[in-house]
């Protein structure tokens, strides 16, 4: 019985024995496995880690480039409101610049019957204008220069003048012309005073190529140069004598009338103002008779017109006339009387390259001259004649050394022969120290268009007596 418990038992081992043995093999599996599976859980939890942070990475990205976009969008924003600003800035400068400013530069050319420097505002697109001219000389008395009438050497500022002018549209448009004679109003110890005066102020409504209205203080359209008096378009420095004492340049009235081009090359201006005053006519000339704007009298009115032809480029020919009673309602010698003046002139001009040829003859009838020399006395007699004429010739000489030139270089010549006592009344001596005979040559240098330099000698012999010769030299400018 013994022998049997010991045996079972040891069967009991035997069967026991590889049990346990297999039993350590999968306790190290099943232990392996959880060390896997603990490996596994922290790469998946490092991988959610990783992935985390990717998202927050990718986010932060995102975001950064969201922001960076609306920084963007916000910085074109700022450009292009910047640039409507900017463009809305340019409009206002330029319409600033179109309502004030000067052209930086102009055409100069005659317009409208006006010089080249006063034609500047018709050529603006809009707004104010300025522009001028001036001119100063120097006279030496060489001859003629002797006795208790013998004259003094000057030197002076004749004039600086403004012109300033407002084209309100196209049609209308605003022009004048200021003038400071003589560097200042009051006198100095050498000269009497000198003054200041409106040349002309004038509205124009330009309508047709035909028919435009002008009104104003008006230029009288008469001669060469009353109309175009700037320094650098006439030779000497002084104005012929014709174009001061029988067309009393600078002559402005007020009053209104039309011009414009009838045909191609055909041009006229007319105008109705008010007449001269008798009271102001002299032996010497009718400029003491001219009102300029100055409160004059409207008692009789006259009327002036003028015509230019241009069949061919270079030469121009016309003529005008002025009719007007000149008494304006007023008591000569205990009488009222008309004195109507009929003035008129003729002119040519011809220009070919270097060459400039121009002639003019001028002639006036005054009503009721007798009456007037009773009545004025002392600066009569008044003559019922007036006339005079020049003719001039230039060449510029420079083209021919310097090809292309801008600079100008004219020697030129003129006589001119005047007579304000043609016809005295009878009963009256007649002053022939006023039937005059003038013959002026000289040089004109341009160094630009814009600028003259002037220098010419005068050679004046009166009828009877004597007027000192003049040896001239000065500038003068337009701008």
């Amino acid at each position: 019985m013994k022998l049997l418990r010991c045996l079972i038992a040891a069967l009991t081992v035997g069967m026991a024995w590889p049990n346990m043995a297999v039993a350590a093999p999968l306790e190290d599996l099943e232990r392996q496995l959880k060390e896997i599976q603990a490996q596994i859980e922290r790469l998946k939890q490092d991988k959610q880690e990783q992935d985390r942070r990717v998202r927050e990475l990718e986010a932060a990205q995102k975001e950064k480039a969201i922001k960076e976009a609306e920084a963007q969008r916000e910085q074109a924003k700022r450009r292009e409101e910047q640039e409507r600003k900017t463009g809305i800035l340019a409009e206002e400068l330029e319409t600033l610049k179109s309502k004030f400013t000067l052209p930086e530069t102009v055409e100069y050319k005659s317009l409208y019957g006006l010089g080249p420097a006063a034609s500047k505002v018709y050529q603006m697109p809009r707004g104010l204008s300025i522009g001028g001219y001036g001119e100063a000389s120097a006279i030496f008395f060489v001859g003629d220069n002797d006795g208790p009438s013998k004259r003094s050497n000057v030197g002076d500022l004749v004039r600086f003048v403004t012109y300033i002018g407002y084209k309100f549209s196209d049609r209308i448009i605003l022009n004048s012309e200021i003038e400071y004679e003589h560097a200042k109003v009051g006198p100095t110890v050498s000269a009497g005073a000198g003054d200041v005066e409106i040349e002309f102020a004038t509205l124009d409504f330009l309508l047709t190529e035909q028919a435009n209205i002008r009104t104003g203080l008006v230029l009288m359209p008469m001669g060469f140069l009353n109309e175009i008096h700037e320094p650098p378009f006439y030779f000497g420095n002084l104005r012929p004598e014709v174009e001061q004492r029988i067309i009393p340049t600078t002559w402005r009235e007020l009053g209104v009338g039309l011009h414009g081009t009838i045909l191609p090359g055909l041009t006229y201006r007319t105008f109705v103002t008010n007449s001269l005053n008798a009271n102001g006519f002299s032996k010497t000339n009718i400029r003491g008779a001219r009102q300029s704007g100055n409160r004059a009298l409207f008692e009789d009115l006259a009327w002036t017109a003028r015509l230019d032809y241009t069949p061919i480029p270079g030469l121009q020919v016309g003529g005008s006339v002025f009719w007007g009673n000149t008494g304006q309602d007023q008591l000569f010698a205990g009488k009222k009387i008309d004195a109507n003046l009929t003035l008129f002139e003729f002119h040519g001009q011809y220009q070919y390259r270097g060459l400039q040829l121009r002639a003019l003859f001028a002639q006036g009838h005054i009503g009721d001259a007798e009456v007037l020399s009773a009545a004025l006395g002392a600066i009569g007699p008044i003559s019922s004649r007036i006339v005079g004429g020049y003719a001039e010739a230039s060449y510029d000489i420079l083209p021919l050394l310097f090809a292309g030139t801008d600079m100008s270089l004219s020697p030129f010549v003129r006589f001119e022969r005047l007579d304000t006592q043609a016809d005295v009344p009878s009963g009256f001596t007649p002053d022939r120290s006023r039937d005059i005979r003038v013959i002026n040559a000289g040089l004109s240098y341009k160094p630009i268009p814009n600028v003259v330099i002037k220098l010419d000698y005068r050679n004046l012999e009166p009828k009877s007596g004597t007027i000192a010769d003049e040896f001239n030299i000065g500038f003068g400018f337009i701008f």
